[in-house]
């Protein structure tokens, strides 16, 4: 059953996870967010900014459920606030970034229960980011996503929330955090297990 939320949830596979080291991330990126999606679904309706003009994977996320709109290219705050935008003030709005493929419906549900304060946080797992900001019917999020989010979101006034969702705190920003995921989505898992060229993933299966 899902509740009154809308989920915002950017994404752009071009230039995806640089910290993975050269080459082309982007069928690992759009693997994790269509996990992700997939599951915010259950919970929430969804709003995937990205470009949709040029993106040809928009429409996978159009035939998961979501809703599709433009990413104005100019960073991820601001595809972030275009969906928030987009979502308008009459609704609670929370963001979720697509990186979070072994997010559970469960983990997304508590969390979305547990944003009681006009806005709230979840930080991720490395303890220095958001994995996840919520902001209920007319208040209006502060979006500072990037390096040092948390203390930045914090600093904005959103409340940080307790709770152990390891899924929905662990978003995957390196190779060591794809390696020690528990569970992730089917889409996620299939790469996982096709054959890898990349050298990190050469280490990894020695």
């Amino acid at each position: 059953m899902r509740t009154d939320w809308v989920i915002v949830v950017p994404f752009r596979a071009t230039g995806a996870k640089s910290r993975f080291g050269p080459g082309d991330h982007g069928e690992l990126a759009l693997a994790m967010a269509l996990d992700t999606v997939e599951v915010a679904l259950t919970v929430a309706r969804v709003i995937v900014v990205t470009d949709a003009a040029a993106d040809l994977h928009a429409a996978d996320f159009v035939a998961l459920g979501a809703v599709v709109h433009p990413d104005p290219g100019t960073g991820l705050n601001a595809a972030i606030e275009a969906g928030l935008e987009h979502a308008g003030l009459d609704v609670s709005r929370a963001v979720l970034l697509g990186d979070h493929p072994a997010l559970t419906a469960a983990e997304l549900r508590q969390a979305l229960a547990a944003s009681s304060h006009p806005l709230s946080l979840v930080a991720d797992s490395a303890g220095d980011g958001s994995a996840f900001t919520a902001a209920l019917v007319g208040v209006p999020h502060v979006t500072v996503f990037g390096v040092g989010s948390r203390l930045a979101h914090r600093a904005a006034g959103y409340v940080e929330l307790e709770g152990r969702w390891p899924g929905l705190r662990g978003d995957v920003d390196t190779p060591a955090d794809l390696a020690g995921l528990t569970n992730p989505g089917p889409r996620t898992s299939a790469w996982l297990a096709g054959p890898r060229t990349t050298a990190w993933s050469a280490d990894r299966r020695r």
